[in-house]
């Protein structure tokens, strides 16, 4: 069974898409307060391993996961609905950027705007 981490090119692929997603989150003043103290080597090494798992299937409870790491900026810093906006739309532009077929390009942003809910810990 091809996963969608294979269709979109596998590791190559989440590799470019996370680094070209951050230096737009990096450039937003709307969201790159969220970032300030953050080691973003290791952050994208995070995303890039959560991204695969994810599209390979092998995700073990994300929502959970979600919550977890974003819970501080909800109650620390306020990240709200407008903020989950700003990172959804860079991984949009981001995925058409980078040539994603609308269809894969889909798959993902439904996916991801599923993690909403948990994403802001409601």
């Amino acid at each position: 069974m091809t996963t969608l981490y294979d269709q979109i090119g596998g590791a190559p692929a989440v590799d470019a898409a996370v680094d070209l997603f951050y230096e737009k989150v990096l450039a937003d003043p709307r969201i790159n307060h969220f970032f300030a103290d953050i080691d973003m080597a290791k952050q994208s090494a995070a995303q890039k391993n959560f991204l695969t798992r994810v599209m390979q299937g092998k995700a073990q409870d994300p929502e959970r996961y979600m919550r977890e790491a974003h819970s501080k900026l909800v109650s620390e810093k306020g990240l709200n609905e407008g903020h989950f906006g700003a990172v959804a739309e860079h991984l949009g532009a981001t995925l058409d950027e980078l040539n994603v077929p609308a269809e894969l390009s889909g798959q993902i942003m439904t996916a991801v705007g599923g993690l909403q809910d948990a994403v802001l810990c409601r």
